[in-house]
């Protein structure tokens, strides 16, 4: 008997030691509240975004439901840090520990602060639509960016200062490894300068189609902080970095007002000069009247006769059209040469194919000149003929 109580004191002994103060039934009742948290908590979340999602459907915008969805998240986070609270209290800890864990609580509630802000930054980016005609649309999107950045450092920052972290001296330090990096990534702040004159100065925007020199030519799908994503007609993406966009040539294509047509049509030799005026004059009352070309002081046609080539003679078609666009324009183009090809046959000329005379000055007779070897002394000899 004697024996059973000493087992039962020992089990007690056990049940009141714990952990860190609190005992086991403690840790159970802890534990159990904060498995119900997890339990209520879709229930919560469901209920909450729901009313929340009937208050902003009577509304007529959309930024508000957008807003909903965007903190939706950080939402679904309050009742884990309540029931962890709640179970942190249940504990009855000593005050060397309780205050470890209610910082843990604390920093759960400022990281779900600014997560729900940092996440909120992207449909309230909507309200900058206004400066997408004075920036441009890739600027904001680097506004946008440069904002969230500055949130995470800030909710960063407050985490830090509430398990005791000054987070002056760490910037401090942080800026002189900052100069230290610098030194060797010059390539890095390079890139990240001429990203940001990119972005001032408009020089292309995503969706348009450019040509680098030497670099590549594609479409602009991004304009990141350090390179920019184009994707080549062949469909393979090139990162191309900043400072080369920023030193070399750019062609924008997409900014152009018309679309050039400039060909040399090499005529026969013998179309006379009634044939060339016609074909030159029909060619130029088409381009006039065509309402697929651009007739007008805006821009500069010409149809003349150009050059005396060395098998033909050349003329001159330049001239533009209204579109821009590559498949029209081909279009357009075809359309051209089919009229170009109809006017000379039609006016009775021909085109001109590579051609060479030769003219020779002197031709020899039927037979080949007889051949007479020199005299070296000894009998002479009939003349041979060279053979053919």
């Amino acid at each position: 008997m004697e024996a059973l109580n000493e087992f039962w004191l020992l089990v007690r002994g056990v049940w009141n030691e714990g952990l860190l103060g609190a005992t086991v039934g403690q840790i159970l009742v802890a534990v159990g509240i904060f498995a119900v948290a997890l339990v209520v908590r879709p229930l919560f979340t469901r209920l909450v975004l729901s009313n929340l999602q009937m208050l902003t459907r009577r509304t007529r915008g959309t930024l508000d439901d957008l807003m909903v969805e965007a903190v939706s998240p950080p939402l679904r986070l309050v009742p884990v840090i309540l029931g962890l609270y709640l179970a942190f209290r249940t504990l009855g800890m000593a005050p060397q520990y309780w205050e470890v864990l209610v910082t843990i609580v604390r920093s759960l509630v400022a990281f779900a602060i600014f997560w729900a802000i940092f996440r909120a930054i992207t449909p309230a980016s909507m309200m900058l639509e206004r400066l997408n005609g004075m920036l441009g649309e890739a600027t904001v999107q680097w506004l946008v960016k440069a904002i969230k950045a500055i949130i995470a450092f800030l909710g960063g920052a407050v985490i830090l200062q509430m398990w005791g972290i000054e987070v002056g001296p760490l910037l401090a330090g942080l800026g002189l490894f900052g100069v230290a990096v610098a030194l060797g990534a010059q390539d890095l702040f390079k890139n990240l300068i001429a990203g940001v004159l990119i972005l001032v100065e408009k020089r292309f925007a995503p969706g348009e189609w450019v040509l680098v020199d030497g670099v590549v030519e594609g479409t602009v799908e991004a304009i990141g902080f350090r390179s920019t994503f184009i994707r080549r007609f062949d469909k393979a993406p090139v990162f191309v970095p900043n400072a080369k966009l920023s030193d070399n040539a750019v062609t924008n294509f997409s900014r152009m007002t018309h679309r050039r047509i400039y060909w040399k049509v090499g005529v026969r030799y013998g179309t006379d000069v009634d044939q060339l005026r016609r074909i030159c004059g029909e060619l130029l009352d088409y381009i006039a009247t065509n309402d697929d070309f651009e007739y007008s002081d805006q821009v500069s046609t010409f149809v003349h006769v150009d050059a005396f080539g060395e098998s033909s003679i050349d003329i001159m078609i330049y001239c533009f059209t209204k579109t821009t666009n590559w498949g029209a324009w081909l279009k357009v183009k075809e359309e051209l040469a089919c009229k170009v090809k109809e006017t000379v046959e039609g006016a009775g000329s021909g085109f001109a194919l590579p051609s060479r005379s030769l003219y020779l000055e002197h031709i020899p007779g039927d037979g080949p000149e007889p051949f007479v070897p020199p005299d070296g002394g000894g009998a002479a000899r009939p003349a041979v003929r060279q053979a053919a």
